[in-house]
């Protein structure tokens, strides 16, 4: 497992990154909530009261990086992170720093 702190725009975010398999699991977290790949549940996340939203990388590309994780589009979003006005389309730097 990768991990390493990443300054946004106004607080730090840790970066995960685990492989499994032929594919990385990957999340960025704040103090208050979280952007991921495909792999986590994020409105099992919103139970915990958490904002969270999953993110894709553009058309006809995948996520290999934290970067990638970060410049990617919002494709999904829990209560929770619209509460904090995350939206579907909108980068997850974006998403992180609204959260």
């Amino acid at each position: 497992m990768m991990h390493e702190r990443i300054r946004l725009a106004y607080k730090d975010a840790y970066s995960y990154v685990i492989p499994i398999g032929s594919v990385k699991l990957m999340a960025v977290v704040t103090e208050t909530g979280m952007i991921g790949t495909v792999g986590f549940d994020i409105e099992a996340i919103e139970n915990l009261g958490v904002p969270a939203a999953v993110v894709h990388a553009g058309e006809g590309m995948a996520i290999e990086s934290i970067d990638d994780l970060l410049d990617g589009e919002v494709k999904a979003a829990n209560l929770h992170a619209v509460q904090h006005r995350v939206e579907v389309g909108m980068s997850g730097r974006e998403a992180l720093n609204r959260m």
